[in-house]
């Protein structure tokens, strides 16, 4: 069955998430989403909250910057989420956006050796063990949570690039991929994971989640047109969806069988009911997804 979710975006101030995550809960969505942006909203502050207010939903960060973030404390973090709500909390981590990086002192150099070794640390820590190791940017001197999870933790990577997609296959356990990602980016993607896979000789399972970029509404496609010119992506077809409940589904389908195991739904920026675009995706388009 291809997972269905939802983004609360951080546009909105962050007393609106109680009420979205309840809504989540209630509605009975499987996975609500949510974003470090820069300067916005911290993701593990933010994901914590949601899950305290909640009881079944799964609740994803979309991503984790590496550049801000000592493997460290990414991983203290994601411990903590994984014992308080065993199952419940979906991490990524990646690049970031290389302006904001550089707004704050951490842009580094090689983006791509700093998110390998993060990744490398990171999922050792995670499995519990103790860690020595002096790389580019990566330094940890007999390092181990007292408290690592009790069970497996999967770590996405967030990846757009041809070397981070196959860098992703290689060293993360799933690949988050951005709402700029038609059907056949997400083919092109696949491809590249798995050319990353087999170079490490991996066979586990590789989990990719798709953000869709997606309105409903009478003044959908003017409001979905609006957003891909803020953003620069008229010219890319097959992007995003705008329509009722089966319109959207079928984006969806479009989405999965290109390889996409995970399709998570994302408002406009100018959504005026967050609440209700979460209701829609759970009650309205999840019945028509198989």
């Amino acid at each position: 069955m291809t997972g269905l979710g939802a983004v609360f975006r951080p546009q909105l101030p962050p007393e609106r998430l109680r009420a979205v995550a309840r809504l989540a809960e209630d509605t009975g969505l499987e996975e609500l989403w949510l974003w470090e942006d820069c300067f916005r909203e911290g993701g593990i502050s933010t994901a914590a909250a949601a899950l305290a207010w909640t009881e079944r939903v799964r609740v994803g960060v979309g991503l984790l910057p590496v550049p801000l973030r000592n493997v460290a404390i990414t991983a203290m973090e994601a411990a903590s989420l994984h014992r308080m709500f065993p199952g419940r909390a979906i991490l990524a981590v990646g690049h970031g956006v290389q302006d904001w990086m550089g707004q704050v002192g951490a842009r580094a150099e090689s983006p791509l050796t700093l998110l390998r070794e993060h990744l490398a640390a990171l999922r050792a820590l995670l499995r519990g063990e103790r860690l020595t190791t002096d790389g580019r940017y990566v330094k940890l001197d007999d390092v181990g949570l007292d408290w690592p999870p009790e069970g497996a933790v999967e770590v996405l990577a967030g990846a757009t690039g041809p070397r981070t997609l196959r860098l992703s296959g290689e060293a993360a356990d799933g690949t988050l991929l951005t709402a700029s990602t038609p059907p056949e980016g997400v083919r092109r993607a696949r491809r590249l994971i798995d050319e990353g896979r087999e170079a490490a000789g991996r066979t586990d399972p590789h989990k990719v989640v798709v953000h869709l970029l997606a309105a409903t509404g009478v003044d959908a496609p003017a409001r979905l047109r609006a957003e891909f010119e803020s953003e620069g992506l008229v010219s890319v077809p097959g992007l995003g969806v705008a329509g009722d409940a089966g319109a959207v589904a079928k984006a969806v389908q479009r989405l999965a069988d290109a390889g996409a195991d995970t399709v998570i739904l994302q408002p406009m920026g100018d959504e005026p009911d967050p609440e209700g675009f979460v209701r829609f995706v759970a009650e309205e388009v999840r019945p028509l997804v198989p």
